[in-house]
Formats: structure tokens, C-alpha cells, sequence
């Protein structure tokens, strides 16, 4: 039996997973970036499935040629756990995940990038308050406070109006209820399954469903530079699952977690830089709230 790490080499380790958690905010930040300049050109259909047709190779590469990364040691084990692909619980999660994408990135198209971010980061919350609703766990007036003060947030975020309000802000809220459904989906999967195989699922449900997009949308002629972006992306994205998980396997995850918002601090610039996109005050109001509020959520997990 392994022993528990030493206090200092805990402390390492915690430091390790908040650096790979800031990295792959960083990674899918910067795919959510690529992603929405290449949108001005290809319909949402013809992107997502290309992107998801470069993920699910890469992928795919990487199950080939890294045994450790599928928890097999040797190539035997190749078919009989690419099967699991098809377990129902894998299904359900991949379904889940592929809906929250598409929720997702349509938002992406046409809001604000830090606006996105900014509301994706209600997951947590979300996630809490199905816990409490679902489970009947117990709750203290603090978490239920701090749910409060982060729906408060997101409010000031999408600031709905009876004149002009962006309905993409709905898709951007009922993708953190899908991430939610598959952060909650994966629980119920044994450990046996690899988590690349969880990815790997992900990216070919998301590209499922992108295909059945196109007949609707149409193809645009797409160029070299076209492809290179979303081939990038497609690295990105994998980079940001990659590292999201190695972090989660690391150290103190409640020390490590709130990391996670560190997204913010990298959309904001992307979002100023590539598309001059800026919250106005009630926006930045509402990060602020749903900030406070998921580190409150965090610490108390």
C-alpha cells in the first residue's frame, strides 16, 4: 500500500495542480478565442464538425501511442476498452457534454467572450444546487447565500430586458445546466474507464451532432488558414482536457479548484485584444458577484 505524501510534498503537488489548472483555462480560453474568429467565416456546423474531427483523431493518436494515459499496459487492452465507449453511463455523459458544447459555442458566436466565460463559470453553483435539490445533502445559509449571490451575478451578466435582450445569453445559461447534468453524469461512471475515453466520447458525440447541423447550414470553401486555426483549436482543447484532469489528480482539490476562474483573467484580455470586446459596469458587477460566489462554493466543498 502506497503511504500518504509527506505535508511537503503535498504542498508541492497542490502547487503543481494550480499551475495546471491555471494552464487549462488558459488552453480552452484560447480555443473559445480561435473558435469564435474563425465563426465570422464557416457556419457553426462546418466548424465544430472540423474541430471535432481533428480532437477525435488527436485523440485517438494518443490512445495509440500513450498506454498510460487509458490506465492499459499493453496494446491487448485496446479493443476491450474502446467497447466502453458504448456503457450507458458513458453515453449519458458524452450526451450531456455534447449538448453543453453546442449550447455553448452558439452563445460564443455571438456574445462577448468574457460574458461566456463569465457565466460558464456558474457550473459550480449550478452543481450545488442540484446536489441539495436531488440528493437532499444538507445545506448551510452559507452555501445557499452564496448560490444567491452567484445567480445574482449572472443576472448583472446577461442583464435580460423587455426591449433588447440577447437571447443567446438563454444558451449560454442552459450550457452550465448541461455541464452541470454531466459533471453530476460522470459520478455514476466506475473507475475503470479511463478519462481520455470520457474525452474521446465527448469529442465524437460533439462531432455527431455538428454533422447533422450541416445539411441545415450549408458548407463554405474553406481555406488553408481555415484549417490550421481549427486544427489548433482541436490541440488546445485537448491540451485544456488534458490538463484539467492532471490537475484534478493532484494535490489539495479544494486549494486547486478555484483556479478554475482563472479563465476570467484570460478572457478578458483575449476578448479586449481580438474582438475589442469590454463588460460594461453591470457586467463587471456581475464576475465580480459570481467570483466571490464560487470561491465561497469551492471552499466549502
Amino acid at each position: 500500500m502506497t503511504p500518504p505524501p509527506a505535508p511537503a510534498d503535498e504542498r508541492r503537488l497542490t502547487r503543481r495542480g494550480m499551475v495546471l489548472m491555471a494552464c487549462a483555462m488558459l488552453a480552452f480560453v484560447v480555443n473559445d478565442a480561435i473558435i469564435k474568429l474563425v465563426s465570422r467565416d464557416l457556419p457553426s456546423g462546418q466548424l465544430i464538425a472540423i474541430r471535432g474531427a481533428f480532437a477525435s483523431v488527436l485523440l485517438l493518436l494518443l490512445w495509440r501511442v500513450a498506454p498510460q494515459l487509458k490506465g492499459a499496459k499493453d496494446g491487448a487492452a485496446d479493443r476491450a476498452t474502446l467497447a466502453q465507449l458504448f456503457e450507458r453511463p458513458v453515453l449519458v455523459r458524452a450526451l450531456f457534454d455534447a449538448i453543453a458544447t453546442l449550447l455553448y459555442l452558439t452563445a460564443l458566436f455571438h456574445m462577448p467572450l468574457a460574458n461566456v466565460t463569465a457565466i460558464n463559470m456558474m457550473t459550480p453553483l449550478v452543481i450545488a444546487l442540484m446536489v441539495a435539490l436531488w440528493f437532499g445533502e444538507p445545506f448551510a445559509a452559507g452555501r445557499w447565500l452564496a448560490i444567491g449571490v452567484g445567480f445574482a451575478g449572472t443576472l448583472l451578466i446577461v442583464q435580460p430586458k423587455a426591449s433588447d435582450w440577447n437571447a443567446w445569453s438563454l444558451f449560454a445559461v442552459a450550457s452550465t445546466l448541461f455541464h452541470a447534468l454531466r459533471d453530476l453524469a460522470t459520478r455514476r461512471i466506475r473507475a475503470g474507464v479511463p478519462s481520455l475515453l470520457l474525452t474521446l466520447s465527448t469529442a465524437l458525440a460533439v462531432l455527431a451532432f455538428a454533422l447533422c447541423l450541416i445539411p441545415f447550414q450549408g458548407l463554405v470553401p474553406m481555406t488553408a488558414e481555415h484549417a490550421a486555426a481549427l486544427a489548433a483549436a482541436a490541440v488546445f482543447l485537448a491540451l485544456g482536457y488534458f490538463l484539467l484532469i492532471a490537475s484534478m489528480r493532484a494535490g489539495d482539490i479544494t486549494a486547486i479548484a478555484p483556479f478554475r476562474y482563472s479563465g476570467l483573467l484570460f478572457a478578458l484580455p483575449l476578448g479586449y485584444l481580438f474582438f475589442g470586446e469590454l463588460p460594461n459596469a453591470l457586467a463587471w458587477a456581475g464576475i465580480v458577484l459570481l467570483l466571490i460566489a464560487g470561491l465561497a462554493i469551492t471552499r466549502r466543498a
